[in-house]
């Protein structure tokens, strides 16, 4: 077969197969466009998750006649003034954008440039400064289907640009049926637009489908509260800012508290110079962050800016721009990781605060009276005499005792002088109950002291070793023969963290040592989850590098356990250490170690308010 140029409609409908992939992509360029623009509002409309009709308004600078037929051709830009592509500043710049759009659907353009301005300072409100003397021009429509030029004339609006945009892919079969319902496209346009609002607080958005207005946000908001209005209200109390910079890259943003996630990821919003990105390289680094601070399958809610030099990134990886690629992805990694913990630590015990979920499992109301009809106390063998006194019953009608007291040795501490309060008391040998200033802290004794004790063997890490507890008699521990190969190949890194172990026989281990930071526990359980642990880490990996994985199954068995019994100083104890120690507010687990419910939240339960 000899060599033949491609005819220009199907030149077109291979670069739509680049740049429009589904009504979500078409959305994103005529969005970041407006934005281009320097659109203070930007309008939008769907009908059938887009499939149907999607129509973007904006009130940007607008374009005239001859610059709209320009714009309407192949690689015809006004986005990129020079030559230096890896200098390019705003979102857009491939000029394919509405030529692919055009060769696969109706699309609508009407434009309306805006009036001659005076030097100084640009009017967002779009109108004409005082004695300009300067008129806007006359609105021009141009109308394109699947390619074709169909309508050109006159057009009434006012200055901006409106684009409509009918029945995507209904000439490309192909394509139109690997489309998904009309819901999830609808799903996937709404995601678009919140991560351009949010990389856009100065603009303001407004999203309707089928007539319903789904999202509105105004213009010049703030970036955490733009954030907090298209992801959750709550995030404002259960977040923590970010601001860390490494030279000329500056990392900014909001962390959601590791107790404050979700599900699934899709509450991770990335962003390279104000450019949405769906980085993998970006994601890892933001799981390695939160990496011992979440369970495996929980995901925390981030909003995370990256700026840098435009000569550090390359954002033409990709046709849609939702790939970058750094000249030091490493750097660029460290920095993810190194802010979000430096963020993390300031955070100091602070966990998720959502009373309502925690009250939603109180009932609230009268006791029945089926609560009343057995006695919780023996009832006596024979009956009582008539007019009996009071003082005269048996001692087998007296309760057993339902708490516990102890003699004040010292006047109790103040509520508060502490963030977390004192102890009142302990529940189910689990719980402490603490009394604070604005409310009434509820904490699991097992998971706050499993962080303290990973903290302790961190710190104790940094400062060159674990201190180790020589034991009087060595136990052996049996495993199976692979378990005691894999331990005996790490024994040496496993004596720095303070555990000794030497082989005894085949399938045995010997315990000489034990961290002095996990005091007395069970030894034969611990050197059995160590096996497993080492099974599931890479063997081509130190085990200095999965040190959090080690450290986190030796603290949970050196940590107090649940059901133990605690004198009031060990609680307090256990509270003050909780306030001064980094993510006490998580287990090793993810999993809160508190929850606080406010004195507002004690008088709504009981009916106060």
């Amino acid at each position: 077969m000899s060599i033949r140029r491609l005819p220009e409609h199907l030149v077109n409908r291979i670069a739509a197969g680049e740049v429009v992939e589904r009504p979500a992509s078409a959305l994103k360029e005529l969005v970041e466009n407006a934005i281009d623009a320097g659109a203070a509002r930007i309008l939008i409309s769907l009908c059938g998750g887009g499939i149907d009709r999607i129509e973007v308004v904006d009130d940007g600078c607008g374009m005239s006649p001859s610059e709209m037929a320009l714009a309407l051709e192949r690689h015809a830009t006004s986005k990129l003034p020079g030559d230096a592509i890896e200098a390019v500043s705003t979102l857009g710049f491939r000029g394919e954008a509405l030529p692919s759009i055009a060769s696969v659907a109706r699309l609508t353009l009407e434009s309306r440039p805006r009036p001659l301005r005076l030097a100084g300072p640009a009017s967002r409100s779009g109108r004409a400064l005082a004695g300009s003397g300067q008129a806007a021009a006359d609105g021009w429509r141009r109308a394109v289907d699947n390619g074709e030029l169909v309508e050109e004339g006159p057009a009434a609006l006012p200055p901006g640009t409106r684009i409509l945009v009918e029945d995507l892919f209904a000439r490309v079969p192909a394509r139109r049926k690997f489309l998904r319902a009309a819901r999830a496209e609808y799903a996937a346009c709404l995601d678009v637009v919140k991560r351009l609002a949010m990389a856009r607080p100065d603009v303001g958005f407004t999203l309707e489908h089928e007539g319903r207005r789904s999202l509105a946000v105004q213009p010049g908001e703030e970036r955490p509260s733009r954030v907090a209005s298209l992801t959750d209200r709550e995030l404002p109390r259960n977040s923590i800012a970010v601001d860390y910079a490494r030279g000329p890259v500056r990392l900014g943003g909001v962390a959601g508290l590791p107790t404050f996630n979700r599900g699934v990821a899709d509450h991770q919003f990335l962003f390279v110079n104000g450019r949405p990105v769906k980085d993998r390289l970006l994601i890892g680094a933001v799981r390695g962050a939160y990496q011992d601070l979440l369970a495996r399958d929980r995901h925390p809610i981030v909003a995370l800016f990256i700026d840098l030099p435009g000569e550090e990134v390359d954002v033409n990886v990709h046709p849609a721009k939702t790939e970058v690629r750094f000249r030091d992805p490493a750097a660029i990694r460290g920095l993810i990781v190194g802010g979000l913990r430096q963020a993390l630590d300031e955070a100091g015990h602070r966990s998720a605060r959502q009373p309502a979920s925690v009250l939603a499992g109180w009932q609230r109301g009268p006791a029945s009276a089926a609560s009343f009809e057995r006695p919780a106390f023996p009832l006596p063998a024979h009956p009582l005499p008539a007019q009996a006194s009071v003082w005269e019953r048996p001692d087998a009608y007296a309760p057993p005792p339902a708490a516990r007291a102890e003699a004040a040795v010292e006047p109790p501490p103040q509520a508060a002088s502490f963030p977390l309060g004192v102890a009142r008391g302990q529940v189910a040998a689990t719980y402490i109950v603490a009394e604070a200033e604005d409310g009434l802290v509820i904490v699991d004794q097992h998971a706050a002291h499993e962080r303290l004790v990973l903290e302790r063997m961190r710190r104790a890490m940094a400062n060159g070793g674990v201190a180790r507890q020589a034991m009087l008699l060595p136990e052996v521990v049996e495993l199976e023969e692979t378990a005691c190969d894999r331990l005996e190949a790490r024994a040496e890194e496993l004596a720095e963290m303070g555990l000794e172990l030497e082989r005894f026989g085949a399938r045995a281990m010997l315990v000489r040592a034990t961290p002095a930071l996990l005091g007395h526990g069970d030894i034969a359980g611990l050197v059995t989850d160590l096996a497993d642990e080492l099974a599931a880490l890479e063997e081509a990996l130190r085990l200095r590098e999965k040190l959090d994985h080690v450290a986190a199954t030796m603290a949970c068995h050196g940590s107090v356990r649940a059901g133990r019994i605690l004198s009031v100083s060990e609680m307090n104890a256990l509270l003050r250490e909780m306030e001064v120690t980094p993510h006490s507010g998580q287990c090793n687990h993810g999993r809160p170690t508190w929850v606080k419910l406010s004195h507002a939240d004690l008088e709504k339960l009981f009916g106060r308010k």
